[in-house]
This record gives C-alpha cells, sequence and structure tokens, in this order.
C-alpha cells in the first residue's frame, strides 16, 4: 500500500502550467512544510514536500492556494529521480495529490494560528463547500468555549 497523509502549510505560491494539445490539463506543483513532532536539538523543525496535481484539482489549486495556506492532503509518494547534467544520480521523492482539504478557516490563515475549522475541501475532482453551522456564535471567552446565557438551562437537549 503507498498512501500519505500531510498537513502543513505552502511554502510559495503553487505553480501550474497547462499540458500542449486538444485537451489541455492543468498541472499544479507546489510545496509544504511539515512540522515535526518531536524536535531535537540541531535539527530542522520542519520537513518539505513536493506535491503535484492535475485537472480540476489543479484549477482548484491555482485558484484556491496560496504561500502560507494551511491544507491537509492525501496521495501517494513516488520516486522522481533523474540524471543531472554531470551525469550524477540525484534521488528524491513527490507526493502525487488525490484529495485537499483546507486545515483552518479563511480567518485563521490570515494570521496563521494553526486552528482548524473549516470544513471545505476538495478531491478527486469534486469541490464539496463548507456548510454553515446553526450554533449560535462564540463570544469572547478566548479560552475555545462558548458562554452559554443564563436561563437557557430549559432548552439544553441534556440536563
Amino acid at each position: 500500500m503507498n498512501k500519505v497523509i500531510l498537513m502543513g502549510r505552502l511554502t510559495r505560491d503553487p505553480e501550474v502550467r497547462y499540458s500542449q494539445g486538444a485537451s489541455q490539463t492543468a498541472v499544479a506543483r507546489f510545496s509544504i512544510a511539515v512540522d515535526r513532532r518531536f524536535k531535537r536539538e540541531g535539527e530542522p523543525d520542519a520537513d518539505f514536500f513536493n506535491c503535484t496535481c492535475f485537472g480540476k484539482q489543479a484549477e482548484f489549486v491555482e485558484r484556491y492556494l496560496h504561500k502560507g495556506t494551511k491544507i491537509v492532503l492525501s496521495g501517494r509518494v513516488q520516486n522522481d529521480n533523474y540524471t543531472n547534467k554531470d551525469g550524477q544520480m540525484v534521488y528524491s521523492v513527490r507526493v502525487m495529490v488525490d484529495e485537499i482539504e483546507f486545515a483552518e478557516s479563511k480567518n485563521a490563515s490570515g494570521g496563521n494560528d494553526g486552528g482548524y475549522g473549516s470544513n471545505n475541501n476538495y478531491n478527486n475532482g469534486g469541490y464539496a463547500g463548507g456548510g454553515s453551522s446553526n450554533a449560535p456564535a462564540a463570544s469572547g471567552a478566548g479560552d475555545g468555549f462558548m458562554n452559554i446565557p443564563d436561563g437557557i438551562d430549559e432548552e439544553l437537549p441534556f440536563n
């Protein structure tokens, strides 16, 4: 089985090109930085992965993703080896993307605070927009919990 799931931020704006021929296909290339969970002194804090996607998914990447956007993706790892101009073999890998989802809301991405919350996703050529919630908006506690007004106990489904 060859399956990888990564969550990270785009390190630069995606590069999108279109194939030649009768039916032009979009090809998007981008890289993401994935924070390491455990960090040792003298070692990098993140790993960088080159990613590629095609078609409608590449058009989505071109339209909605930019440097700093936090995403979750799944795909497969593929060897991207080649011989350079000096005749030396260069070994690398590339993630061929099958699915992409936003990992934070549009508001959170402006501050890059690492929060989650968007339900928007894009996978295998179909876009599923994030739904709106019927829950009341959180009011200013700042600790991640919603304040429940006094006297609403009778309306709660659990007591």
